[in-house]
């Protein structure tokens, strides 16, 4: 039986919600506003809810991971943001290579870790 799913979004929270929001917007997002209390943001397709709403250990225990074509292109179009000076508690680390793949770590205003990445390529077949 197929369920016919049209999007998966998950939801993630946010201490200061007006913060988060620009954050997302200057790294790239769109925001759809839905009501005062949630916004969803897309880009390129892909999305998640951001949410007026904060616990402390669930937002420091959120993780999202968001797979780009060209790591390298993305992780100099972020650096060059210079998000950390912009926003508080926000960090950049660099790329790192993995047995999987390889990824750079994005932490939001909130807390929330981002791993952008791109997956090994199977060339043992």
């Amino acid at each position: 039986m197929s369920l016919q799913a049209k999007s998966l979004r998950t939801f993630i929270g946010s201490n200061q919600f007006n913060v988060s929001r620009a954050f997302y917007r200057d790294v790239g997002f769109e925001e759809s506003v839905v009501s005062d209390q949630l916004s969803y943001f897309e880009m390129e397709g892909v999305g998640f809810c951001l949410q007026r709403y904060y616990v402390e250990d669930w937002v420091n225990n959120s993780m999202m991971f968001l797979e780009v074509a060209d790591l390298d292109a993305a992780y100099r179009k972020i650096e060059a943001m210079q998000l950390p000076s912009k926003y508080p508690g926000v960090r950049l680390q660099p790329i790192q290579d993995d047995d999987w793949g390889r990824e750079f770590f994005l932490h939001d205003p909130a807390g929330v870790l981002w791993h952008i990445g791109t997956f090994a390529s199977d060339d043992s077949s």
